[in-house]
């Protein structure tokens, strides 16, 4: 597929099968059947019958990945400011699905937190802070659907696996604006997150702060929910 879909990128018009099955050493039957298979998927436009070019979806895609390396430009500066004011890490993570995955981390070099040591790491909507704020934007209902999808996987003894429960905890994420992850994720880790908003109102990432159960202190919550804020503002929020 990754032959293909160099091969394409490699041409201004669309290819026919032919030479794609040539420039890529596939069999013409593999290649027409790996194309089928895009096509379906939106990666590859087929313009007429045996020739193709790359799909809009790539468009889309890119459009996405722009978006998140904004989100982490516009937040870089604020993270370390509020890591600086707290000594605790603090992350920046966007919603794929029903997962959050995370795209920037500010932490000291002795931080043994698990739960986000590499970038790129996912966790349920369920377990972190952040993801409650991205359910509590869903709207009411998102619970009991989100709920079914995943069946609300336990992670520690702490973790949110009755579908009630998690709804009372939405709503109260949903009127204060910030939520807390009480070790759902990770035992003896805790977490405060908070949204951030894009130039058209969407809630596009969130900021949090991760820190051992025995530091992390509640009140932390108005100086993530001021930092998140701030980096709003930096990316055209006006509400």
């Amino acid at each position: 597929m990754m032959s293909l879909l160099d091969a394409l990128a490699h041409h201004s018009s669309p290819v026919n099968l032919k030479q794609l099955a040539t420039e890529t050493s596939l069999h013409p039957s593999t290649a027409h059947r790996i194309l089928v298979v895009m096509v379906d998927s939106r990666l590859v436009d087929r313009i007429e019958p045996g020739t193709y070019r790359l799909g809009i979806r790539f468009l889309e895609l890119g459009n996405l990945v722009k978006s998140r390396i904004t989100v982490r430009q516009e937040a870089l500066p604020y993270m370390q400011t509020l890591h600086q004011e707290l000594g605790e890490t603090v992350n920046l993570s966007v919603r794929h699905n029903d997962e959050v995955v995370y795209i920037e981390r500010t932490a000291s070099g002795n931080s043994m937190m698990r739960v986000v040591q590499i970038i790129g790491a996912r966790a349920p909507l369920h377990i972190t802070a952040v993801g409650k704020v991205f359910l509590a934007q869903d709207g009411v209902g998102s619970c009991s659907d989100y709920a079914k999808r995943t069946g609300l996987p336990r992670f520690t003894d702490n973790t949110l696996t009755n579908e009630t429960t998690l709804s009372r905890e939405i709503e109260s994420v949903r009127a204060q604006g910030y939520a807390f992850d009480n070790e759902e994720a990770e035992k003896g880790v805790s977490c405060i997150g908070a949204g951030i908003f894009n130039d058209e109102g969407r809630l596009v990432a969130g900021l949090s702060v991760s820190a051992p159960s025995d530091r992390l202190k509640k009140e932390w919550a108005r100086q993530v929910t001021l930092a998140a804020n701030k980096i709003s503002r930096a990316m055209g929020f006006k509400g």
